[in-house]
């Protein structure tokens, strides 16, 4: 197997609950902002490529990173996860491997824990790889079903889910690794037909269990390092935690 590894981070969105004209991703936590953050993470865990999408005041954030060693794919149109993810084709036409997608908002996550998260995917040649958290309150987040041996079975939304599987506390974090070849394959089967009208990562997810793909989960230790950052309390309540840490 390959063990090549590139990264794409997630950070077209504006973040309209950051009530600010600064895209969401430049907000700092402990004087960095969260994007270079997100980019230190991804070279901890060995990425040799890195491609940022780039969306809402696109040029405030390329300006931001100049020196960083990464590259640029532009989102124009803010339809989604999958959409977003789709924009990157182009920069790995002539490259073979596993791509993280990680999410620029995300400034807790350790190089430890996607170290961990790349060795569960490499030590069981997977067609993808998922980083779940459990949460003491996980409403409003997909749950994880999972099989006996730590494949996913499925992800079930929060508005689809009957009252048991609404007491799963395993989530899905939005952090995965995959095959490169069957992350741009599926991504043209996915569909926007949902309330939003966008296109969404996790819907590959189902398409590769119907189609018996290995997808191995790795749950993280600390639920509070998947957490993301969309409201300034929460980008100080994430200052505070980064202040135990480091």
């Amino acid at each position: 197997m390959s063990s090549s590894l590139s990264a794409i981070i997630l950070a077209a969105g504006k973040g309209t609950r950051m009530k600010s004209d600064l895209p969401k991703v430049l907000h700092k936590v402990l004087g960095k902002t969260m994007i270079s953050r997100v980019i230190d993470q991804a070279k901890q865990a060995g990425a040799q490529k890195i491609v940022v999408v780039v969306g809402y005041k696109k040029e405030m954030v390329i300006e931001s990173l100049q020196g960083t060693d990464v590259q640029f794919a532009v989102q124009e149109e803010q339809l989604g996860t999958a959409h977003a993810v789709q924009q990157c084709e182009p920069f790995f036409q002539n490259w073979n491997g596993h791509i993280l997608v990680l999410s620029g908002d995300v400034p807790l996550l350790t190089g430890e824990t996607l170290q961990k998260l790349i060795s569960r995917h490499q030590e069981n040649d997977a067609d993808a790889t998922l980083l779940t958290a459990e949460l003491e309150n996980p409403h409003g987040y997909g749950r994880i079903l999972r099989n006996a041996d730590d494949t996913l079975k499925d992800i079930v939304e929060e508005k689809d889910a009957d009252e048991e599987i609404r007491k799963i506390k395993e989530i899905n974090s939005g952090i995965y690794i995959f095959k490169k070849e069957l992350l741009f394959s599926y991504l043209k089967h996915v569909d926007n037909k949902n309330a939003q009208g966008e296109y969404y990562l996790p819907d590959v997810l189902p398409l590769m269990v119907r189609d018996n793909r290995k997808i191995y989960l790795q749950k993280a230790e600390q639920s509070e390092e998947i957490q993301g950052v969309n409201t300034v309390e929460q980008l100080k309540l994430a200052e505070e935690k980064l202040k135990r840490i480091v």
